[in-house]
């Protein structure tokens, strides 16, 4: 990911952090970590004392305007609605300099690999694990343009669907 983008001296939000796992690739000083659940915010403060970290309250991300060049979203969107995501799509756009880029990777449905969807769907926590299209469709309805980055399988049965977003 760091050799497709250039982060260095870039602000990144981390949109759905948890405990912190992706922060060591940025540097402290231009990285916020959100996510609603209390506790995996507490232990990243903990674990990583010089990055950021905010407990997301109210859906309202806690950035100025237009002051976030890339916004990380990685194994979230599959454990939110359609609905929520579409209330989050206005923050991204609120939050995101002109050049932004949004970059995600989420866990995909493959039309031809019912096995792995049936797997996915069994063993995965995430109750909206959606097929490319409907990922890009999220991003399309809120004016952002996407690009397919990679189609990859991660493990024997496990999908994954790899892109970016700017707005348009």
């Amino acid at each position: 990911m760091q050799s497709r983008f250039a982060f260095n001296g870039k602000v990144v939000l981390d949109f759905g952090s948890g405990t912190g796992a992706n922060c060591s690739m940025f540097q402290p000083n231009h990285y916020l970590g959100i996510d609603p659940d209390a506790g995996r915010i507490h232990y990243a403060r903990r674990r990583y004392p010089n990055h950021a970290f905010h407990v997301l309250e109210n859906g309202k991300l806690p950035v100025d305007n237009e002051s976030v060049d890339f916004i990380l979203i990685i194994a979230v969107l599959h454990h939110i609605s359609s609905e929520e995501i579409a209330e989050y799509m206005k923050e991204f756009r609120r939050i995101l300099k002109p050049n932004g880029k949004i970059i995600v990777m989420e866990p995909c449905l493959c039309q031809n690999k019912p096995l792995s969807n049936w797997f996915m769907n069994l063993y995965d926590n995430g109750e909206y694990i959606r097929r490319e299209e409907e990922y890009i469709q999220l991003f399309r309805e809120s004016e952002f343009a996407s690009q397919v980055i990679n189609r990859f399988r991660k493990g024997f049965l496990y999908n994954e669907l790899f892109f970016s977003a700017n707005l348009r």
